[in-house]
């Protein structure tokens, strides 16, 4: 039988199978249909410093091959999560988690992951720096690398825990914002966010999406998201988590090989809520079929 086990530098995971920030809540949804145990980690919902209650409605738009949403960060506040989720959370889960974490200013970044910092159970903060600016007109701090990296410093000067930061795909070149990140300090790399996306009703003549435009994710963006991560790898240095469109245990074997060292799996479990467990059930057997005996064996494989 193959060896599904991970690292993501000192962390050990018992297979690389973790649900992406915003698809699985704080695990209690789907704790009720199967033992989330299993799962190497999951990365718990968007956290802001203060509550939110998203966008305005309707907030989802289904596509071909995807869908797009607006939820717009809806989340309780990190307050809240420390008091209330958290305790919930580990009642369920066993393992340690990833610390999902969205901000608006440097001075919220800062305070979230300092905040999240200190609590047991916390295996890696993932920032996502998809959020916009509200102090820099509104461009998302992900799309310069001056930004990016004003962020990753900002949050390693007040945290212990490894930092990993999530980079936006609409960019020009994400492997020089990977760099500017690592350069800053941050000890891995998480990759893709959604892209942006629109549907429109022809019937009514106007955008599906309350807010015009939302995060495209599902099957259709993941050809892009291994492209991506593809060239991160080679970009730095440091351990990547590769999600965008995974649907399956293939899916899985070519975004490693790719250079992941784990991967977040998001959309799907919105459309199939057994999708996890079926793919760490199903990667033994093609790793059997596909003659790997260590998982880690392939992790950049397509670059040997």
């Amino acid at each position: 039988m193959a060896d599904i086990r991970t690292r993501l530098g000192d962390w050990e995971l018992d297979n690389p199978i973790i649900p992406a920030s915003g698809t699985f809540g704080f695990g209690a949804e789907f704790a009720k249909l199967y033992d989330i145990n299993i799962l190497g980690s999951l990365s718990f919902k968007g956290t802001t410093k203060d509550a939110r209650f998203g966008n305005p409605t309707p907030r989802i738009a289904e596509c071909t091959g995807g869908m797009i949403n607006s939820v717009g960060l809806a989340n309780p506040g990190i307050e809240k999560v420390i008091s209330d989720e958290l305790p919930r959370l580990r009642g369920m889960f066993k393992k340690s988690v990833i610390a999902n974490i969205s901000g608006f200013s440097i001075d919220e970044y800062k305070y979230c992951c300092e905040r999240i910092d200190r609590e047991e159970g916390i295996g890696i903060i993932e920032v996502n720096i998809s959020c916009p600016n509200v102090h820099a007109g509104g461009m998302a701090f992900g799309t310069s690398c001056e930004a990016a990296a004003e962020v990753t410093k900002a949050v390693k000067s007040v945290t212990t825990k490894p930092v990993y930061m999530k980079l936006s795909p609409n960019v020009t070149n994400i492997a020089e914002i990977a760099k500017a990140c690592e350069a800053a300090g941050a000890d891995g790399i998480a990759l893709i966010n959604t892209l942006l996306g629109m549907r429109i009703d022809i019937k009514r003549r106007k955008p599906v999406v309350a807010n015009k435009m939302g995060g495209f994710s599902g099957p259709a963006i993941f050809p892009v998201a291994v492209r991506m991560v593809y060239q991160v790898y080679e970009a730095v240095n440091i351990p990547i988590i590769g999600m965008g469109g995974i649907a399956s245990a293939d899916d899985v074997i070519e975004m490693m090989m790719a250079g992941a060292s784990a991967v977040e799996i998001g959309a799907m479990n919105l459309t199939d809520p057994y999708i996890c467990p079926g793919i760490i059930e199903e990667l033994p057997r093609l790793c059997e079929k596909l003659g790997i005996e260590r998982l880690t064996d392939i992790i950049g494989a397509a670059h040997d």
